[in-house]
């Protein structure tokens, strides 16, 4: 049974990974769109390829994993709590953030330097599981997730 209990948690991380490298896919798509803009290259040409390469692997993954999109689906249509929230973090993750009712939404807040690694996997639940936004202000950056 403990072994049972590796292989999710092997098997989550994996999943995790998958959804950080599809963030950061999209994120480069766009950029690299902008600069061929600003150069005048014309974009239909150069996106044809590289998409299509890279869908097969995600669209296998999306469909190894319909019980996980579903759970995170539901999870915004209860209430919104401090403790829903502090559930989808891994606990070694949550141990490094600091969460705060504020309202209309709740402040999720480094309690540390988070390096790049980890600030990509918080903001990458806060996104994707809770449709939250980091706030960029300095020290008093964060993420604010809506509670509805």
């Amino acid at each position: 049974m403990g072994s049972d209990k590796k292989i999710e948690d092997l098997l989550g991380r994996i999943d995790e990974l998958i959804r950080m490298l599809k963030f950061l896919i999209d994120d480069l798509t766009e950029i690299s769109d902008a600069l061929k803009a600003s150069v005048g290259m014309p974009l239909q040409a150069q996106e044809a390829n590289p998409p299509e390469e890279l869908k097969p692997p995600i669209t296998t993954q999306q469909t190894l994993i319909p019980e996980e999109t579903l759970a995170t689906s539901a999870a915004p249509e209860r209430a919104i709590t401090i403790e829903n929230i502090q559930d989808l973090f891994p606990p070694d993750l949550a141990n490094l953030l600091y969460f705060e009712d504020a309202g209309e939404h709740i402040i999720v807040k480094p309690r540390q330097y988070l390096g790049s690694d980890n600030f990509r996997r918080v903001a990458s639940i806060i996104r994707d599981k809770l449709s939250g936004e980091y706030i960029s202000a300095g020290k008093d950056s964060h993420f604010r997730v809506p509670k509805t």
